[in-house]
């Protein structure tokens, strides 16, 4: 024994493990990442639109500018933490978050837009769902999918409290001083946090130096993985489905507002947005022992279902039931792909593999809200758009049950 020690056993369920702090620094980072990079682009929107008199066709152009320009930096996070380590990619996603958000506030001109958006895609790519789950699965394996699910907590939680203390500070102090304002706190909060929680990973297979595998290229891995069938039904599926989901969501308000008025619509969405929540604490605590592509597919069906009581069904309270089914799996839908792949492939392959997903995902659910508005000017309602999500909820369902046979090495 004495003559061949082992590593030690990680006990990643036991509270003093160090791989909760960093769960506690990727929610802290989801909180400003989603908060100043996603939900904020409705702020945006209108305060520009306000301020400025843009055109929305234009402030809007940015935005999608914003997402297609950060999944193409997305494709690239995995290489980024291999070489570099987490917590210097962590540094660097909270400071281009930050530069962007003074950018955003100093904006004058169009093309200072397009350029605080190409920014922010940097700090986007730096602080949303490739580099959480990335940096999680450094310190977590057997309870990755916990981990990861409570960390995300940290997006709904930058939407639900985070934008309207924005909105606040824009009614105070004007839109420029909120923005550096929400600058300066990302900083101050985050960069201290950062330098003292976030340190070495450890080796979770403990494995000698000289025992460890090669790793491939980051090429190889994702020429590979756009071959391999296992991992195109996952992205695909969810791409579909992320399609679906966040065009539905960017216009239930539009939607609903004509049909049980403004209050009871936003009493939806904050209901949509709650439920959420609920789902990712509650699928944490069993998500890693379930078949993660049949929970998939029954959440997609799920959300069918809820989206065909949304088109036929018009009573108040029936509806904000159905937006209530509805986001109970919106939060596990940005959790799952990991999980799938975290299984499914090689653990040295999951940086590239998952940063390539939520690229391919990104670059998707980019054009949702374009196409389902598209489609509701062209046929005059919201039931053709909507009905079309319901089909790629439904054919994601089917296709998510597809598995390759092998495996990523």
């Amino acid at each position: 024994m004495l003559d061949n020690p082992q590593q030690p056993t990680i006990d990643e369920s036991s509270l003093r493990y160090e791989g909760w702090r960093i769960v506690a620094v990727c929610f802290l980072l989801a909180t400003f990442g989603w908060g100043l990079g996603f939900y904020g682009q409705s702020v945006y929107v209108a305060e520009l639109q306000r301020a400025r008199g843009w055109p929305t066709s234009l402030i809007s152009s940015g935005t999608t500018f914003f997402y297609l320009f950060g999944a193409l930096l997305v494709v690239f996070v995995g290489e980024a933490v291999r070489k570099y380590g987490p917590r210097l990619c962590l540094i660097a996603g909270t400071l281009a978050m930050a530069a962007a958000s003074v950018a955003i506030g100093a904006v004058r001109e169009p093309w200072q837009l397009y350029l605080a958006d190409a920014v922010l895609a940097f700090g986007w790519a730096g602080t949303s769902l490739a580099m959480i789950t990335n940096t999680i699965s450094l310190w977590f394996d057997h309870k990755r999918g916990m981990a990861i699910s409570l960390a995300l907590n940290g997006a709904s939680f930058g939407g639900i409290v985070g934008v309207p203390l924005l909105v606040t500070l824009i009614g105070h102090i004007g839109f420029a001083g909120a923005m550096y304002a929400a600058s300066g706190a990302m900083l101050v909060l985050l960069l201290p946090v950062i330098l003292f929680l976030v340190g070495r990973p450890p080796d979770l297979h403990g494995w000698p130096a000289t025992a460890r595998p090669k790793p491939q290229s980051s090429a190889q891995i994702r020429a590979w993985a756009l071959r391999d069938v296992g991992f195109l039904t996952v992205t695909i599926a969810f791409a579909l489905v992320l399609f679906a989901q966040v065009g539905f969501i960017v216009h239930l308000i539009s939607f609903l507002d004509p049909v049980i008025g403004r209050e009871r619509a936003a009493i939806a969405v904050a209901v949509l947005t709650a439920m959420a929540v609920v789902g990712r604490v509650l699928f944490s605590m069993v998500i890693d022992r379930l078949n993660q592509r049949l929970a998939s597919a029954l959440s997609f069906l799920s959300q069918a279902a809820a989206l065909l009581v949304v088109i036929n069904l018009h009573n108040d309270y029936v509806l904000i039931a159905a937006c209530a089914v509805f986001g109970f799996s919106v939060g596990n839908l940005i959790t799952l792909p990991s999980l799938i792949v975290q299984r499914e492939f090689d653990s040295s392959s999951f940086g590239v593999l998952i940063s390539l997903n939520t690229a391919i995902n990104q670059v998707t659910y980019a054009f949702g809200p374009g196409v389902v508005g598209a489609l509701r000017d062209f046929s005059g309602g919201y039931a053709l758009p909507f009905y079309l999500c319901v089909a790629l909820e439904v054919v994601a369902a089917a296709l998510i049950m597809v598995r390759g046979r092998a495996k990523l090495s």
